[in-house]
């Protein structure tokens, strides 16, 4: 009983990391005005919010040190938030632990807000956090990066499996198609308060099902790389690596025209 309940996790685990729509950014990009917006984006670095980068399902600190680093490079504060738990648990005790450590952030820098960059599940625990707990008034700028914001039917495919309602797993069963988590996060206005919202998603996305659903209402600037990058392959886990999503990631940061470097490394 015990091997087919660990076998069960497993298989639930891998099918969630295997490597739509409001306000869209359109592509108009050329090699000059991307080396203006680098420009743009160097110079106000320096007086910007704390970043916190906000881990998703199984996601260890270090797996986000690549675009923490890349932040730090640009001269932004940065810090990484891993869900409790390795973000298994309910998505909304894990916005109640990322309230704390956001307290923690400001009362550290004496920032009033943050900026918020966020993968896979860490986009669902951030927008609870801002929605729910008080964020909207503490968060500037929220981008995320493949979050499942209308849920993702990779989940809802264990139970097709047969492995049950996510195995157990309950951040799987909140993140999948029509459970009540989204139908709470996702009702009446789902990008509340003055935040700044921002989704990043990918064609090649294995987790996200569809991968429209990784985009926001009410507002929202959403963008699809392969829209301005048709050539560009980006997979699930690769957002947090790709630099071409970073060349995105550093333009809202600075409040930027958002416009894809498409040969970013």
């Amino acid at each position: 009983m015990l091997l087919r309940t660990i076998l069960a996790a497993t298989a639930a685990v891998t099918v969630l990391l295997v490597p739509a729509t409001a306000a869209h950014a359109e592509p108009t990009s050329t090699a000059a005005t991307t080396s203006t917006a680098e420009a743009t984006t160097a110079e106000a670095a320096a007086g910007a919010n704390p970043v916190i980068v906000v881990g998703g399902l199984i996601g260890v600190s270090i797996a986000y040190e690549p675009i923490a680093a890349r932040l730090r490079a640009d001269g932004y504060r940065v810090s990484i938030y891993q869900l409790p738990g390795l973000g298994f648990g309910d998505i909304r005790e894990s916005a109640r632990a990322l309230s704390s450590y956001v307290d923690q952030v400001r009362a550290a820098t004496g920032a009033a807000k943050v900026d918020i960059v966020t993968h896979s599940e860490g986009g669902l625990v951030s927008r609870w956090y801002v929605k729910f707990l008080g964020g909207a008034d503490k968060v500037d700028r929220y981008v995320s990066l493949g979050s499942p914001q209308q849920g993702t039917y990779a989940a809802n495919i264990l139970n097709f499996l047969g492995l049950g309602s996510c195995a157990g797993i309950v951040a799987c069963q909140q993140m999948s198609v029509g459970s009540g988590f989204l139908t709470d996060l996702n009702g009446g206005d789902d990008t509340p308060g003055a935040v700044r919202w921002t989704t990043v998603r990918t064609w090649q996305d294995e987790l996200v099902l569809p991968v429209d659903n990784a985009a926001l209402g009410d507002g929202a600037t959403n963008v699809l790389v392969q829209a301005w990058c048709p050539l560009r392959i980006v997979g699930h886990l690769g957002l947090i690596l790709d630099g071409t999503t970073y060349s995105v990631v550093r333009q809202v940061l600075a409040g930027a025209a958002i416009r894809p470097n498409c040969f970013a490394l």
